[in-house]
């Protein structure tokens, strides 16, 4: 068990292996939820809007050049594939 000291403020630093160990992240939020018998529990908070969408996607195979994605948008708004 790890203890922590509460600051005169009424805050904790939580030590690098709990916070790698939760998957936290410097700046992101938490979620502290009240359990039964004074017990509570931490999570990271579910990233929301462009932060949740940023890297759902693959990377891609290859990069494009500017000319080779202006030629792929000519031929989509002219209806070619």
């Amino acid at each position: 068990m790890t203890a922590l000291t509460i600051t005169s403020k009424g805050q904790i630093t939580l030590r690098r292996e709990l916070l790698q160990y939760l998957g936290i992240a410097p700046g992101q939020q938490v979620e502290i939820h009240k359990q039964a018998n004074g017990v509570l529990t931490l999570q990271a908070k579910a990233p929301e809007g462009l932060e949740a969408f940023a890297g759902c996607l693959p990377a891609p195979s290859k990069a494009l050049s500017v000319d080779e994605m202006n030629d792929i948008i000519a031929k989509s708004w002219a209806g070619q594939s």
